[in-house]
């Protein structure tokens, strides 16, 4: 198992500094990658390519670049630019965001996701390759036809025929399609007491394009928060699963609340959901079970955090992403050693 950094995305209490500061440290540490995410605000794309100059080893991944954001032309230009500029250390997460950001903020139909993903990646992945991309599906067809488009390929050459893909799932089926159609899963609360019952759909998946486990990669985003304190520790991490299981999506349709509700919180869930709809956001942190926060997070004292590190390598983890959950850039970099000690402890290093 190896070692990752899931930076999230630009708020307003970060800077782009603090997390290229962050990415080198976790560059000079030898993690083995970065990840810059998305949502309506920074895009991943500019903050790696930012990056790619001013980092030597580590890989560069987008966690993700949102599918009805881009086309997928323009995503395989962007994914084999980054390579380029790199040498050859970016890795391509996608997916395929929500209802509320794709309809509301793209302007583009949340409607058949799953077939939407298979067509982009195949897509994709012909552009990288540098084949002619001519692509007759349901929902996108190139060229146009009757119109006066030809079938083009990438104008330069990249320094590989293709580039790492990652896929955003929560659900059974996207699960299994990530697992048929992509290098990787980016994986969000991942219990590793509970991981089997996941992986299951991912084999199921590989087992569809004649592959085994060996060789994807799952990649979970680990919220960390060291401390002696396990209970105070926890309540860093609470706004963040808050918003997840409460407010990224509508009463109807939570990827995340759902997801709390197969790992057995189903009220809990519910109730996290109703508070932070109504806007009490407070009060739906607080209502965060401790337990959920446990088994999908690391925290309290380093020796906890290496425990943890062997569970989630035992539980199938190929890398571990983790995203610090700190105050201010020290405090960050202190967590990123920490980690990399605990690591070491672990005895799980390749």
């Amino acid at each position: 198992m190896r070692l990752g950094l899931s930076l999230g995305y630009q708020t307003s209490w970060t800077t782009p500094a603090d997390h290229l500061a962050m990415a080198q440290e976790a560059d000079r540490l030898g993690y083995s990658v970065v990840w810059a995410a998305e949502a309506y605000g920074s895009d991943s794309p500019s903050m790696l390519a930012w990056m790619a100059g001013q980092t030597r080893h580590i890989d560069l991944g987008a966690a993700v670049m949102q599918i009805p954001a881009r086309s997928p032309a323009m995503t395989a230009m962007t994914a084999a630019t980054i390579d380029t500029l790199s040498g050859g250390r970016f890795r391509l997460g996608l997916g395929v965001s929500g209802p509320q950001v794709s309809e509301g903020w793209h302007g583009v139909r949340f409607a058949k996701p799953l077939a939407r993903t298979r067509e982009y990646v195949d897509i994709v992945k012909l552009a990288i390759a540098r084949k002619p991309v001519a692509y007759e599906g349901e929902h996108y067809r190139l060229p146009l036809p009757g119109g006066a488009g030809k079938a083009l390929r990438l104008g330069f050459h990249p320094p590989r025929d293709a580039v790492p893909i990652y896929l955003a799932a929560v659900g059974p089926k996207n699960l299994e399609l990530a697992g048929e159609i992509a290098d990787g899963w980016l994986a969000i609360f991942y219990a590793p007491d509970a991981a089997a019952e996941q992986l299951q759909h991912i084999e199921r998946g590989r087992a569809k394009s004649g592959a085994g486990l060996a060789g994807f990669d799952v990649c979970p985003a680990v919220p960390v928060a060291i401390g002696d304190d396990v209970a105070a520790c926890a309540d860093l991490i609470r706004p963040y699963a808050a918003l997840y299981v409460g407010g990224m999506g509508s009463r109807e349709q939570n990827f995340y609340n759902q997801l709390a509700v197969r790992m057995g919180y189903p009220d809990e869930a519910k109730q996290v959901q109703d508070l932070y709809l109504d806007r009490k956001v407070r009060d739906a942190a607080a209502a965060v079970p401790q337990d959920f926060i446990d088994r999908t997070s690391m925290v309290g004292p380093k020796e906890r955090i290496v425990e943890r590190i062997r569970e989630y390598a035992a539980a199938g983890v190929g890398t571990l992403s983790v995203s610090p959950y700190v105050g201010d850039l020290e405090s960050g970099i202190a967590t990123l050693r920490a980690v990399a000690e605990a690591y070491e402890a672990s005895g799980v290093a390749e």
